[in-house]
């Protein structure tokens, strides 16, 4: 009789047990819809610490599947242990150290997109969750993960999932310049957070003493001051000492106006044109459906000794605009000396596009592919394929299609597996479309003037798609245009192509004389009666 097996189970399957426990996966689901769902509706310090619990309970797991990947004969305790060591540990030092932060923010910036990781000593009232994750390990611990089928359906669909939530949980917002006040005779520029359309009140605040020609971190006094809550002001502010001389900002567009009369006339002051705004919003990834974060949001004005006076505007994500004493306008990003100034008007390369060359590569594939799917649909006609494959290279191509509708109007993680998907489905389609003109002996040249035809669409496209990720055209609306009418020297190409293939016939009769047909069976006995031999 063999003794039961007694030895301790290996880390991986106490580790997917631990990731597929159920306080885990409820933590999984709390964590993406407070991310996605409740901090945009109630933004607060109640969401911000329900992310860190739920956090906290799932990164230990997952940390332990990850390591337990890479040294596969790992202990579970080791593996436990591990896990639990660095989450808790990266924690306490990310959330009690500025320069921890910081280097959290560029990590998880390169990891999964523009991030911003605070240092906040009372998120440190989230560590007991750890609590939680140890009893869940208990109980995995207990009962490890045995059949191969429960292994690979944690692998393939809890470890992506708990991947993308973690890596995206920090996602929660841009610097977004929303408040312009003069307090006490000085200038205030107020900067919140920002994340598509919405943006949350300032949480950081810089003072200048001098009219704006320094800045600085308001002293603990005057920040608990300004937290307090400074109102808004209207869409014009004017001169105290000269109330006729008034400036206004308008919604939707980065303009100022001035009057001199009080708000009777109006003529402009200042302004970021829509074609350089439409360039900074290819710059600033999620300001919303329309630009709304690249747009005027807030206008102070100060005045100074000499009868002169200075204008903050606030800009959203582009910072803020300062008019100084002599009339001068210049953007000045977010009154940070230790940072690089805004971006330059009405210059772009496509490094500074984020996802637009990706889209603009996939759509001149896609335009490519549909050539080829039309001269192959024609083809296989022509040599007597019916209508199914070519309605199966429709449906192949029409999901592409969704695929990359997606693609152009999301901007985030989700971009680069639905990237994936439409190239496959692309490649997929052009495959299709060779496939039964190959079958049916269709001459070679068919086929080098269909992919010349695709070739030719590609590069026609890629054109105008190039142009607009430099910034010419700057609207994505004209070189999507000039883009779509690519299509028309290759679908003529790829469909005179079908003059190649000749319509399939089925096969002849052949020139000779048919075989007489076999005798019955069975055979009849020979002349003269049964056993005897015919003679000669």
């Amino acid at each position: 009789m063999t003794p039961p097996d007694r030895s301790p189970p290996d880390g991986d399957r106490v580790a997917l047990a631990w990731l597929g426990q159920p306080v885990t996966v409820l933590a999984l689901i709390v964590l993406v819809l407070n991310d996605h769902v409740l901090k945009a509706a109630r933004p607060g310090p109640v969401t911000g610490k329900l992310s860190d619990v739920a956090g906290l309970v799932l990164a230990p797991p997952l940390v332990a599947v990850l390591v337990t990947l890479v040294v596969p004969r790992l202990g579970a305790r080791a593996a436990a242990g591990l896990a639990l060591g660095s989450v808790g540990i990266g924690f306490a030092v990310v959330k009690t150290s500025g320069y921890a932060a910081t280097a959290a923010s560029q990590l998880w910036s390169a990891v999964s997109g523009p991030s911003v990781v605070r240092a906040d000593r009372t998120d440190l009232l989230a560590l007991p969750a750890l609590a939680v994750a140890v009893w869940a390990w208990r109980r995995a611990r207990r009962d490890p993960v045995g059949r191969r089928g429960a292994r690979l359906v944690r692998m393939l669909v809890l470890l992506p999932a708990a991947t993308l939530a973690v890596a995206a949980t920090s996602m929660i917002g841009h610097r977004d310049a929303v408040d312009a006040a003069v307090v006490d005779g000085r200038l205030v520029a107020g900067i919140g957070k920002s994340q598509d359309a919405g943006a949350d009140p300032p949480w950081q605040w810089r003072i200048s003493d001098d009219a704006g020609a320094t800045w600085r971190d308001p002293a603990p006094a005057e920040e608990e001051t300004l937290r307090a809550g400074s109102e808004r002001t209207d869409r014009r502010a004017c001169l105290p000492a000269a109330a006729q001389r008034c400036y206004r900002w308008l919604p939707g567009r980065i303009r100022v106006e001035e009057s001199d009369d009080a708000g009777r006339t109006w003529r402009l002051s200042w302004q970021v044109t829509e074609d350089q705004r439409e360039l900074l919003r290819a710059r600033y990834p999620e300001a919303g459906p329309a630009g709304e974060r690249i747009a005027a949001q807030d206008l102070a004005v100060l005045g100074v000794p000499g009868g002169r006076h200075v204008v903050l505007v606030a800009n959203g994500r582009d910072g803020f605009a300062l008019r100084d004493p002599d009339g001068e306008w210049r953007r000045i990003g977010f009154a940070d000396d230790r940072e690089q100034g805004p971006p330059p008007l009405g210059v772009i390369s496509p490094g500074d596009r984020h996802h637009d060359p990706l889209r603009a590569a996939l759509l001149a594939l896609a335009l490519g592919g549909l050539v080829l799917v039309v001269a192959g649909a024609r083809a296989a006609r022509t040599s007597g394929y019916g209508v199914v494959l070519p309605l199966v290279q429709v449906v192949v191509l029409f999901h592409a299609a969704v695929f990359l509708l997606v693609v152009w109007n999301v901007d985030d993680l989700i971009v680069f597996p639905l990237a994936a998907g439409c190239a496959l489905l692309l490649f997929g389609g052009g495959l299709l479309a060779l496939i039964p003109p190959a079958a049916r002996g269709v001459p070679g040249r068919w086929t080098g003037e269909a992919m010349l035809a695709a070739t030719l669409t590609v590069v026609l496209a890629g054109v105008p798609l190039t142009g607009w990720l430099y910034g010419r055209p700057v609207h994505a609306s004209t070189a999507l245009a000039l883009a779509g009418s690519a299509l028309v020297p290759g679908l003529l190409l790829g469909w005179r192509a079908a003059r190649l293939v000749a319509p399939w016939r089925p096969p002849v009769a052949p020139p000779w004389p048919p075989l007489p047909p076999d005798p019955p069976y069975p055979l009849p006995p020979p002349a003269g009666g049964p056993g005897r031999v015919p003679t000669d």
